[in-house]
């Protein structure tokens, strides 16, 4: 069995400890804030980002490099390791597209190694969580091929729930159109949306108020968690600054579910360029998304 390494990239918003636990290779994917482009070299702390962001700052966003991403894989290639890529949907970013040029570039220098990327059609911690998987497996002692060929049967059944609590980030990419974002905004509704079977952003349903959106994430894990409900001891939820309110969706997801182990991150700057302040996502494992 070769030795390969898993690598991926920081839209997977697995929190730092986490990484540095499992010693994982992330690529950044870059920001540009007030002017500004932040990166792996020049970071800002996420709680100031998103209080830039409550201050009217508006960040775009840019794809993982290709040159990055091959030179990183160059390291463990030239270590004599294999390589399973974990790469952010290509429903919602170049990254994934990138990453497979790197990849391409490099089978070319090293033709006896194997390099896999995976459009894991995920986003923030349904990318990280299907990385956490892929990093159980391999600590089982699965191959680098059984590894890919789960991911590839499952990454589909990886569900994301989410709400914003701010309608005008949607509008800015696209999400809503500005008539919505204003009357919603004005009436207090709230969208839940999820990541469909293309890795894209869609709309589930629109719900009057915050607590009840909060509600509603855990009422659509009851529709589509299906036979995975023995299989999801571990539930990620990532927030947009909004700490509590994770902690709030924990417990009436452990009231219907019983205990889990949750893990919570940021909805990492990249992402939450997007989805804004007071994001909340939820992420687990289904019969469908």
């Amino acid at each position: 069995m070769s030795d390969y390494v898993i690598m991926t990239d920081s839209s997977c918003d697995l929190p730092k400890d986490y990484i540095e636990e499992h010693g994982l290779d992330v690529l950044d994917l870059f920001y540009n804030l007030d002017g500004v482009i932040y990166d792996g070299d020049n970071q800002m702390e996420i709680g100031e980002f998103y209080k830039k962001m409550r201050e009217g700052s508006m960040p775009t966003t840019m794809a993982v490099n290709p040159e990055d991403v091959a030179a990183a894989m160059k390291k463990h290639l030239e270590e004599g390791k294999d390589i399973l890529f974990i790469g952010f949907s290509s429903g919602l970013s170049a990254s994934c597209q990138n990453e497979r040029i790197a990849a391409e570039e490099m089978r070319e220098v090293f033709p006896d190694r194997k390099i896999v990327v995976v459009d894991s059609l995920c986003a923030s911690m349904g990318q990280g969580l299907l990385v956490h998987r892929a990093l159980k497996l391999q600590a089982e002692g699965k191959s680098l091929e059984e590894n890919e060929k789960w991911l590839e049967e499952h990454k589909l059944n990886l569900c994301h729930q989410f709400t914003v609590d701010d309608l005008h980030h949607l509008h800015r990419g696209g999400r809503v159109s500005k008539a919505t974002a204003v009357l919603g905004t004005l009436i207090n509704v709230k969208p839940v949306l999820h990541v469909d079977d293309e890795g894209k952003l869609v709309s589930l349903c629109n719900v009057r108020g915050r607590k009840k959106s909060i509600q509603a994430l855990v009422a659509n894990m009851e529709k589509t968690i299906g036979g995975f409900e023995d299989d999801n001891e571990d539930i990620f939820i990532s927030h947009g600054d909004c700490l509590e309110d994770a902690k709030y969706l924990a417990k009436l997801i452990e009231e219907k579910f019983g205990p889990k182990n949750f893990t919570y991150s940021y909805v990492g700057a990249v992402i939450g360029s997007h989805s804004g302040p007071g994001t909340l996502a939820l992420f687990y494992l289904g019969n469908k998304r």
